[in-house]
């Protein structure tokens, strides 16, 4: 059966191309759109999970760039019960040089074993260390300006989370006085087998004004993380919509030149159900071939974006098994929905006005 659609597919190349393309693109859309999301929320949320259990923000706000929690708070965490320890981040943006927006990351000594240096040494007052992304693309490498103020440059760090790659880290009192806040948040890390949600309770009785999670709950409510997540499903869907009607309209017109083909076919007793399934048959055989190309291509794609400079790392797609298995189903979905309708005019149409040719 195979065999035969792919017969059937080569007698109408043209058609069968403009088909294969118009799939390609729209699992590449759907690809693209995905990953980009997913990498973004990923990354996010690794440089959350990697130093703490527990985060801690202002209550009642959109975003942790608007947050701004009482560092002090960081003595009376440490002394509840199983907390190991606490440590600070002020997250902000600032343009450097050329550069139109540069993240900013205030934090405390205990954090710096997050930044791996590449060479230099951990800031002082008035010191920052930079991002690989970033330091490749500056002019000035023993200086920037952050708000007006300049910086020494002490040391070059390398992080697998773009978005710190592509970042500039100082002192926590640096970058308060730079935002105007104390800290964005506050990660506390608990010992070995402890009741996270217990720690969690104790936190915010110490003041009302914060709102404390466990790092897991935090990034499944980030309501950021839920915006990026409906957009790129609205994007997709309509990336998907798009291939259909694309698809329908090049499968009528495919279908349209072999109508005496399937006149012929039902003439000699070949039911509908066959016709049709001939046809998915086809169907299936482009839309396998076409996420194939697109999964390639998409990969491809990625790795030239992740490795970008002008990007500084921030933009960075996964291609998760889950997401393939998803498009896969949803590329042969597009493939045999948009091939079904107009086979299914064809099929019942009367053979003799099929193999006339009067009508479709």
């Amino acid at each position: 059966m195979i065999t035969l659609a792919f017969k059937a597919l080569m007698a109408n190349k043209l058609k069968t191309i403009l088909i294969f393309l118009s799939l390609i693109f729209s699992i590449i859309s759907i690809f693209l759109i995905s990953s980009i999301s997913n990498g973004i929320i990923t990354m996010y949320s690794s440089m959350l999970k990697s130093d703490g259990d527990i985060i801690i923000t202002q209550a009642k706000i959109s975003d942790t760039f608007f947050s701004n929690v009482d560092i002090k708070l960081i003595e009376k965490i440490n002394n509840i019960p199983n907390v190991k320890n606490s440590s600070a981040l002020i997250v902000g943006a600032s343009p450097v040089e050329k550069l139109p927006i540069v993240a900013v990351y205030g934090v405390t000594e205990n954090r710096y074993k997050n930044y791996k240096l590449l060479e230099g040494t951990y800031p002082k007052k008035n010191e920052v260390i930079v991002g690989k992304s970033i330091y490749e693309q500056l002019i000035n490498k023993k200086q920037i300006q952050i708000a007006n103020k300049d910086f020494n440059i002490s040391g070059v760090f390398k992080s697998e989370i773009g978005f710190e790659n592509g970042g500039v880290v100082l002192t926590i009192n640096d970058a308060g006085n730079i935002f105007n806040k104390s800290a964005s948040m506050i990660m506390v890390n608990a010992n070995i087998n402890t009741n996270v949600e217990e720690i969690v309770k104790n936190i915010k009785i110490l003041d009302e004004q914060i709102e404390a999670k466990s790092t897991q709950n935090f990034v499944d409510n980030y309501n950021q993380f839920k915006i990026i997540k409906t957009s790129s499903n609205v994007i997709s869907l309509i990336a998907f919509c798009m291939g259909l009607l694309g698809i329908v309209s090049l499968m009528s017109i495919t279908i349209n030149q072999r109508r005496s083909e399937f006149g012929i076919k039902r003439a000699l007793g070949i039911s509908t159900f066959k016709i049709v399934y001939s046809i998915m048959i086809e169907s299936f055989t482009l839309g396998l071939a076409s996420f194939i190309s697109a999964y390639i291509i998409s990969n491809i794609v990625l790795y030239f974006i992740k490795n970008a400079s002008t990007l500084q790392g921030y933009v960075n797609g996964e291609i998760s098994p889950q997401l393939s298995i998803y498009i896969l189903i949803t590329s042969i979905s597009m493939a045999i929905i948009g091939s079904i309708i107009p086979a299914l005019n064809a099929a019942k149409t009367d053979p003799v006005e099929l193999i006339q040719g009067n009508k479709i």
